[in-house]
């Protein structure tokens, strides 16, 4: 599954008024995550898909729902939950529900406005084996990642990255490591776009590493209503329901409401 959309997971962090500072979520529409946690006692609800194709095989999620709450100062709530589908070449569509996300995103380092240092922070995730493997709509396995992600704001601009450990169990398969960066830029008052790179060791036996990129953005249509979007290419570890496609073209759109 995702996450990222767990991974695969993705803007800005401020918050803008009039002329000054916006908010702009990191995470979706990229797999790259960041360490900044909702607000407390505030929400972000994303309905989206996501998903890859290549060689005849589109795979993916959606219709599916991300929901965030900032539970306590500095800690994050996290579920990913939906339909999985999986259309292979000459067979027809097959579709489901997904394996669920849960998650605890918490920011242990947290710069002032005018200190050099990045934020900093852990998002570890557990993925539950609800889809039907069988169908390839899921895993058939629990899986964990257990990441630290850094970030930094300046003016226009913000980064942030970084990665960690995949428990992968299953026969072939292998533990691995993924690895993201992004850099953004709010070009607009209502538009951020950013572009990403990654990188994932082997998570099955006989299979390669491989790496990708993502470019996407965030559009305001107010402050609490928001279009995400992105588009690229990953390499066989782009983590999606079901069987892995090879190098494909990647897409995620949603709609996210903010409060």
């Amino acid at each position: 599954m995702l996450r990222h959309l767990t991974a695969l997971s993705i803007a800005t962090a401020c918050l803008l008024t009039a002329a000054a500072v916006r908010p702009a979520m990191a995470g979706p529409p990229f797999i790259t995550d960041d360490p900044e946690p909702v607000d407390l006692g505030h929400w972000e609800v994303y309905g989206f898909s996501a998903g890859a194709t290549g060689h005849g095989d589109t795979t993916g999620l959606g219709p599916s729902l991300e929901v965030n709450y900032g539970a306590a100062p500095g800690l994050q709530l996290h579920f990913i939950g939906g339909f999985a589908y999986d259309d292979q070449p000459g067979g027809r569509m097959l579709m489901g529900p997904s394996d669920t996300e849960l998650g605890t995103k918490l920011r242990f380092i947290n710069p002032g406005e005018d200190d050099w240092y990045p934020q900093v922070g852990v998002f570890p995730l557990v993925e539950i084996p609800t889809g039907n493997a069988s169908r390839g709509l899921g895993a058939g396995y629990w899986q964990e990642f257990l990441p630290i992600w850094i970030q930094k704001d300046w003016g226009k601009w913000t980064t942030y990255g970084g990665g960690g450990y995949w428990i992968n169990p299953g026969p072939g398969n292998r533990n691995y490591w993924f690895m993201g960066w992004l850099l953004q830029r709010q070009v607009t008052e209502q538009l951020a776009l950013g572009v990403e790179a990654f990188h994932q060791t082997s998570n099955m036996v006989g299979r390669s590493d491989s790496t990708g990129f993502n470019v996407g953005g965030v559009y305001d249509f107010t402050e609490h209503y928001h279009l995400l979007f992105s588009g690229g290419r990953g390499g066989i570890a782009y983590a999606v329901d079901g069987p892995a496609v090879g190098y494909p073209t990647t897409y995620y759109l949603a709609f996210q409401w903010t409060t």
